[in-house]
């Protein structure tokens, strides 16, 4: 993990965890998140589009084995459907703002059920610039809503459901390598969903962009 971004993630856990820091913890969460955003925004301007379907890792394990397009994807319907579904129960940005029919994109769900080269033909459907639309969207409604958070609220668990309401939607996929997502979201408080989706898993997938980057096109001696 790269040592900023860790540190941020580091000290902002600690942070939350006492009310008398955890205004600060948000701020250094939207820190965090901020210095992360330019990273992805740098490949918009630095790539050709060819670049964001590149799956040159496409047998290994781990995050970098996808392509940028689907790592942007991924980390973005996630955080929607667990803000706005999970945390609070309202209509998700994916849907008021007719996404799918703007990104071009077959699937509505958090494309966890597509491997290798399903992946790569993923990537090549979507509209790039309204996925990044998307993605600015998302961000600042996910923001909007931290910054509301109270400490105690932290505490608060899923209701259970909340589960029927993730099924309803079709926005998990029946694939059991997606659908052990509503358990674990389900099974967290406010504060967990925050040290996951809200923050680690933006650092994981911006990393393996990042490496997929260094592959496909390496920089010159």
């Amino acid at each position: 993990m790269i040592r900023e971004w860790s540190e941020l993630n580091k000290t902002m856990q600690a942070q939350i965890k006492k009310k008398d820091t955890y205004e600060t913890g948000i701020d250094t969460l939207l820190r965090l998140r901020s210095q992360l955003m330019q990273t992805l925004v740098s490949f918009r301007e630095e790539l050709r589009r060819e670049d964001f379907n590149a799956i040159p890792f496409i047998n290994a394990d781990g995050y970098h084995s996808k392509t940028i397009a689907y790592s942007i994807w991924h980390v973005f319907r996630i955080e929607d459907i667990v803000a706005h579904t999970v945390i609070d129960e309202g209509e998700q940005v994916f849907f008021a703002g007719n996404y799918r029919e703007r990104i071009h994109s077959p699937i509505i769900t958090t494309g966890n059920e597509l491997v290798k080269q399903q992946i790569a033909d993923f990537s090549k459907q979507l509209d790039l610039e309204e996925l990044y639309s998307y993605i600015f969207e998302v961000r600042e409604s996910t923001e909007k809503m931290l910054e509301r958070l109270s400490f105690d609220e932290l505490k608060r668990k899923i209701p259970e459901e909340r589960k029927e309401s993730l099924k309803s939607l079709h926005v998990v996929n029946d694939d059991e390598r997606a659908v052990w997502l509503i358990d674990y979201w389900c099974g967290k408080d406010i504060r967990g969903l925050i040290q996951m989706p809200f923050s680690r898993h933006w650092i994981m997938h911006t990393e393996a962009c990042l490496r997929i980057t260094n592959r496909i096109r390496p920089k010159s001696p």
